[in-house]
């Protein structure tokens, strides 16, 4: 284990933070994301859920949040439903500077909030 990562989010003010800033979900989020989110009645706690995985991902490296854009970090679902990390551009190059081969990473969400925990993990 090279590090771990956790983020909370509150989903009520994630709610209101996109509805004032309508790009903020292209500049967050990767179209397949997005897709994923709107499969449910109320997309707002899965998105809420994967920017708590990006954030973490970012801590789990000992970085603060402007060095790598959040959308390079994408939260995709494994054949088995858990979830998983996919690492794009400068956020994969950081994980290679870093030594980060792979990541586990875990979400949950209740009505009020969502969390993840990213472990960032040598080869």
């Amino acid at each position: 284990m090279l590090g771990i990562g956790t983020d909370l989010v509150d989903i009520d003010r994630f709610r209101d933070v996109l509805q004032r800033t309508p790009g903020l979900i292209e500049r967050l989020f990767r179209v397949e994301e997005v897709a994923y989110a709107n499969q449910a009645g109320d997309p707002v706690p899965r998105l809420a859920a994967r920017f708590a995985a990006k954030e973490a991902t970012v801590k789990s490296m000992g970085c603060g949040i402007g060095a790598m854009k959040l959308r390079d970090i994408e939260v995709r679902h494994h054949d088995d439903g858990r979830p998983e990390l996919r690492l794009h551009a400068g956020a994969s190059e950081r994980a290679v500077a870093f030594g980060a081969a792979r990541f586990a990473v875990t979400l949950s969400h209740t009505d009020q909030l969502a969390q993840a925990v990213v472990v960032a993990l040598a080869e």
